[in-house]
């Protein structure tokens, strides 16, 4: 046996896209739903949002020297189905295996005091919610959702996975292809961020809408037509009361 028998063969990624690419199709046939994460070029995310989540993951130790095979594999195509909820991930991921392996990653919830925080966010600079999910807002803000151990993204404590794939390794490629798939899904709704940490993006909304309101009847000094009544902007946005 050679010294080189343990080691994968080497397999290009256009070729490794091909692979993936015909296993979506296949999958697609049973499930419509099929959520792919496809990524243009060698950056992962390009919003603030992504930008920041993927940051969030690099600056700890515990995953920082794990994730070079997780920025390869979502460069492949190989996540080929990522779903996000309510504090969890569920994804598929293509291996070496035919059989693409089942990926899922838990958020825990975020405490009182951080969704306290989250909701002063109205009342500290954020009076548009365009604003907040365009990553524009004042930097003490930034720093709210970042702030190393202490912000609204997740400590490697708060976040549990496993993987259906048979590598020994804690963390493997799988599961950190899945990680920086969250950033690159973020990219495209950063709303999922608060289903994700379980937060109330509805409530968030109501309390943004009510700040406009009450701002616009201060400045008008009293109600006109032109003033659409609570329950009305309600269902402008598609919210229940």
């Amino acid at each position: 046996m050679g010294r080189f028998d343990d080691y994968p063969e080497y397999v290009p990624v256009s070729v490794k896209k091909e692979k993936a690419q015909r296993q979506i199709e296949k999958l697609r046939k049973k499930n419509p739903n099929l959520a792919p994460i496809v990524i243009e070029g060698r950056t992962i995310a390009r919003t603030w949002w992504g930008k920041a989540w993927n940051q969030n993951l690099e600056i700890y130790a515990d995953y920082s020297n794990r994730l070079a095979r997780g920025r390869s594999y979502i460069r492949s195509g190989a996540v080929l189905d990522l779903q996000i909820e309510r504090g969890n991930v569920t994804a598929l991921v293509q291996g070496s295996r035919r059989t693409p392996y089942n990926v899922q990653v838990q958020i825990e919830s975020l405490s009182d005091r951080q969704l306290g925080d989250i909701e002063k966010l109205c009342d500290q600079g954020i009076r548009d919610l365009e604003q907040l999910l365009a990553g524009r807002f004042p930097k003490e803000l930034k720093e709210l959702f970042t702030a190393e151990g202490r912000g609204l993204f997740p400590t490697p404590q708060e976040i549990g996975f496993s993987c259906s794939c048979p590598d020994w390794a804690s963390m493997c490629k799988h599961v950190t292809a899945v990680l920086y798939g969250i950033g690159a899904r973020f990219d495209e709704d950063p709303t999922l961020f608060f289903a994700l940490r379980n937060i109330d993006f509805q409530r968030l909304l109501k309390k943004t809408i009510d700040l406009k309101m009450q701002s616009m009847l201060k400045n008008a000094g009293k109600t006109t037509s032109r003033v659409l009544e609570d329950p009305d902007i309600f269902d402008l946005f598609g919210i229940e009361e």
